[in-house]
């Protein structure tokens, strides 16, 4: 079973605003089988030795240090929540605070310590998300299908599902007409199909509530048509997988959804680029790495583009927003473009995660801002 709880903004935005001596940040590496989750759970004891080490390196107060390690040793010994992991995990740690993401998209292992959490690769997953829903629908049969990175596609059973178009309608069949004349052959079946897309959407409901995955639709006419009318969910995907999925595999219908968010992705990423480089244009929008900073620390960032795997070493002075570049990262902060981003979460400024060739101008990271500074 995979299980994940995937960070809202408003989660990393509350993570990147707390700032404290002995902030630990650990990223791992897990799965969804036993031998993997014992082997992440050896990691991350490993990586919480590694970071008692650097905290005492950096002077914390012992109390705090036994604090953090206490923390640790809970979520170690805690076996309910080693049977159920995802692809990544998270791990954040101060001694007043204990935080946990279990992540779908595969994390590079990692173990951060300093004055705040090291929130960027959490970024990745709330740019572009790296599941999706297949809800695969024909007139005879109804299934719901997650795809995750890296992972085989999974069933998801959804309580009150209809079966197909008939049993949603109370009938052994939609073909004909009733003895009392009532609407029953092939004049009504779009109202029967209507009948059954939104008994669909009421089964989905509740577990799509409080979803950020995309969902694809998988049908043909006029089943899809009926059913986009009716839907209510805000992330269905416009493009569909046509025919009738019932010839389709899970497997197979997962290759296929993977084409769709790779386009979907593809038309956002480009959309991003030519609206920044619009605002470049009508100076609107930053791409020297000094100009940002300050833009930043002043809360002028409305949006933030940047290289998800790139560091920058330095500083960015707490007042003025200067930034001072180093040779290398110090022991106990993550650079300028880590910086950069958290004091833009501070000013509720939007933020994407992209590759190199993604970032707007060129380099580490490009900004619209809300007013010149």
């Amino acid at each position: 079973m995979e299980y994940k709880d995937i960070p809202t903004k408003a989660d990393i935005e509350r993570i990147s605003a707390l700032r404290e001596p002995g902030c630990v940040s650990i990223y791992l590496p897990t799965g969804t089988t036993p031998p993997e989750a014992d082997r992440a759970r050896i990691e991350l004891k490993n990586h919480l030795s590694q970071a008692v080490r650097a905290l005492e390196t950096l002077g914390v107060s012992k109390a705090r240090i036994g604090a953090v390690q206490a923390e640790g040793e809970v979520i170690l010994e805690d076996r309910d929540f080693w049977r159920y992991q995802s692809r990544s995990l998270a791990v954040f740690l101060d001694g007043e605070v204990a935080q946990t993401f279990r992540l779908p998209n595969r994390l590079t292992s990692a173990c951060e310590v300093a004055d705040r959490f090291y929130v960027k690769p959490l970024l990745r997953a709330i740019t572009f998300p790296q599941s999706a829903l297949i809800l695969a629908l024909a007139q005879n049969s109804v299934r719901l299908i997650r795809i995750a990175a890296e992972a085989p596609p999974t069933p998801v059973e959804v309580e009150g599902m209809p079966q197909d178009v008939a049993s949603a309608a109370g009938l052994p069949s939609i073909s004909g007409r009733s003895p009392d004349g009532r609407v029953q052959g092939s004049e009504g079946q779009k109202v029967r199909m209507l009948e059954y897309v939104q008994a669909i959407d009421r089964a989905l409901h509740p577990l799509l509530a409080n979803s950020t995955e995309p969902l694809i639709l998988a049908a043909a006419e006029p089943l899809s048509g009926i059913f986009r009318g009716a839907s209510t969910y805000p992330r269905l995907v416009e493009e569909t997988i046509g025919g009738n999925p019932e010839e389709k595999t899970d497997e197979e219908l997962s290759t296929a959804a993977r084409g769709v968010l790779d386009a979907l992705y593809a038309r956002k990423t480009e959309e991003l680029k030519d609206d920044f480089e619009a605002r470049i244009a009508a100076g609107t929008a930053l791409v020297d790495l000094s100009d940002i900073a300050r833009a930043a620390t002043f809360g002028a960032v409305e949006a933030l583009v940047f290289d998800i795997d790139r560091r920058v070493p330095g500083t960015v002075d707490d007042e003025s927003g200067a930034i001072s570049l180093a040779d290398d990262d110090a022991p106990g902060h993550y650079g300028v473009v880590d910086e950069i981003i958290r004091r833009s979460l501070a000013s509720k400024a939007k933020v994407y995660a992209v590759r190199a060739e993604d970032v707007p101008g060129g380099g580490a990271v490009a900004a619209a801002v809300r007013f010149p500074v």
